[in-house]
């Protein structure tokens, strides 16, 4: 049996982890999401690991969202229990200490999108279409949608895409500030390692510190935000890697950063 998802390390620093269930729109079955929790924990434990890349297989769909196959037959209560898990792993994602990229190579609907909601930055293919598309299924988005888009894009945007269920191109998605990037098939992959490598190369305690101070400042009022910021800032101070950024500036080199 095929894996769900694939593992691969790129370039030493950077994880590519691929849904691989393209025959069925790579949606998240109960098997695929146990598989995408151990390969979270396997590369948060790996210090080398300084960026992590989402994709899809396939050209059609990123991730279609829950799978509806597996739910025919299960109770309300069953059904609540497979939704909180979908819940709990996207939300794993968003807690990964490193930046993550989703790299949305297809279609990315209801918990599709909220998967791509829990990365750090998203660099679509131009062709492809998004949206949380609950409503029209008479539920509502419930691994974290209705929190995470209305961070991303603001109030209005956010209740009028949830509110329609209507997906949208990537040319508004990009004007909505949905996605960051947009690129072809051809190049998505390279465009998300080109990004990943330019991640990688900083600091890793920098980035960790760093998504930190976003993640935590950004559901606080701004003076606690800027108190949470000034305390990601400390963690750097003491660390080998800045004196190592210092004296490569001096030197006029690349530095190397060890994560120390």
């Amino acid at each position: 049996m095929s894996e769900l998802i694939n593992f691969n390390k790129l370039d030493d620093h950077i994880a590519l982890l691929t849904l691989n269930r393209s025959d069925a729109a790579n949606a998240m079955s109960k098997a695929l999401l146990d598989e995408l929790n151990k390969y979270i924990v396997e590369i948060e434990q790996d210090s080398s690991i300084r960026c992590t890349i989402i994709t899809g297989d396939g050209e059609k769909a990123f991730c279609a969202g829950a799978d509806l196959k597996e739910r025919k037959g299960m109770t309300e209560d069953q059904v609540i229990q497979a939704v909180r898990y979908i819940g709990a792993s996207v939300s794993n994602v968003a807690k990964m200490k490193m930046p993550v990229i989703a790299a949305i190579n297809g279609v990315a609907f209801g918990g599709g999108l909220e998967l791509a909601l829990a990365c750090d930055i998203r660099i679509a293919v131009n062709t492809t279409k998004l949206g949380l598309t609950e409503t029209s299924l008479a539920i509502i988005p419930g691994a974290g949608g209705t929190q995470r888009l209305t961070r991303l894009i603001g109030l209005g945007q956010a209740k009028r895409l949830i509110f329609t269920g209507k997906p949208v191109s990537t040319d508004e998605a990009i004007n909505i500030g949905l996605v960051e990037q947009l690129t072809d098939q051809e190049n998505l992959l390279n465009d998300a390692i080109e990004v990943a490598n330019q991640i990688a190369k900083n600091g890793p305690i920098a980035l960790k510190q760093a998504k930190t101070a976003i993640d935590k400042g950004i559901q606080a009022d701004i003076e606690t935000g800027l108190s949470i910021e000034h305390l990601c800032y400390k963690e750097t101070i003491p660390t080998d890697d800045r004196l190592e950024g210092l004296k490569a500036f001096k030197e006029k080199r690349k530095p190397i950063y060890k994560g120390e």
